[in-house]
């Protein structure tokens, strides 16, 4: 039980020192896209490696298929209506570039928020599950390693849409305890049924593939370039290595 509260607890230890760094530094935009970078190429890796291949071999293709299609279209289906709330709301054809940039920055805020729950629920479930056996090093890092970068550009994010940092810390720690819960109620699970966990990790890396297409890496891109190439090459390498030595 002590093991298992840490692993949960250094997994999701990531959003809250995220949050906070992010709520008092106002780091430069190419820092946090090669940031984001890295952490793309780390869940890539253990999304191939790790979230989709267990979810196949505990349930075949079809429930796997199911639950990554499913994933991603809730992903989708949030992160949208997080678009429309943070959309410029001005109907003048002159609307003020800065608003425009202050919405936007809102909406990524938002969707990161979502993209680390909506993946981070079932994937530290996941987790929780590893832990009755010999636990997967590969996942707590690739989990640490998006976590902290998604939380530190979305508290600033946030903080740059005018959030207090009261609230912008205070959510990032209120989802870090929801997902340490996650891992000790998988924990003690533990035989959870193969076919339901099988759903769950293909759920996971859905809403996994669902953020690396709509929210990080278009942010990296932006923000990072040219070294967000390096960097997601660099989080891929990495975990991949994790997923051969650490399992």
């Amino acid at each position: 039980m002590l093991q298992t509260l840490l692993f949960g607890m250094i997994a999701s230890s990531a959003l809250v020192l995220g949050g906070i760094l992010g709520s008092y530094w106002q780091a430069p935009m190419r820092i946090t896209g090669v940031m984001l970078a890295f952490a793309s190429g780390s869940l890539i890796s253990a999304l191939a490696f790790e979230l989709f291949p267990e979810a196949v071999a505990f349930g075949g293709l079809v429930r796997s298929g199911t639950g990554l299609i499913l994933g991603a279209a809730v992903f989708v289906l949030v992160n949208t209506a997080l678009d429309r709330y943070s959309a410029p709301q001005s109907g003048g054809e002159q609307a003020d570039q800065r608003e425009v940039v202050r919405e936007s920055s809102r909406g990524v805020g938002l969707a990161l928020l979502a993209a680390v729950t909506l993946d981070g629920l079932p994937e530290n479930l996941a987790l929780g599950v590893s832990l009755t056996g010999t636990g997967s090093l590969t996942l707590l890092v690739a989990i640490f390693a998006s976590n902290f970068p998604e939380a530190l550009v979305g508290s600033i994010a946030m903080r740059r849409d005018g959030r207090r940092r009261r609230f912008t810390i205070g959510i990032w720690t209120l989802t870090a305890i929801v997902l340490t819960i996650m891992v000790i109620v998988g924990w003690l699970l533990g035989e959870i049924a193969e076919n339901i966990l099988s759903f769950m990790l293909a759920f996971a890396g859905g809403a996994v593939l669902a953020s690396l297409a709509d929210t990080l890496m278009p942010e990296a891109f932006e923000h990072g370039k040219p070294l967000n190439s390096f960097a997601t090459a660099a989080g891929f390498f990495i975990s991949f290595v994790l997923a051969g030595t650490g399992s």
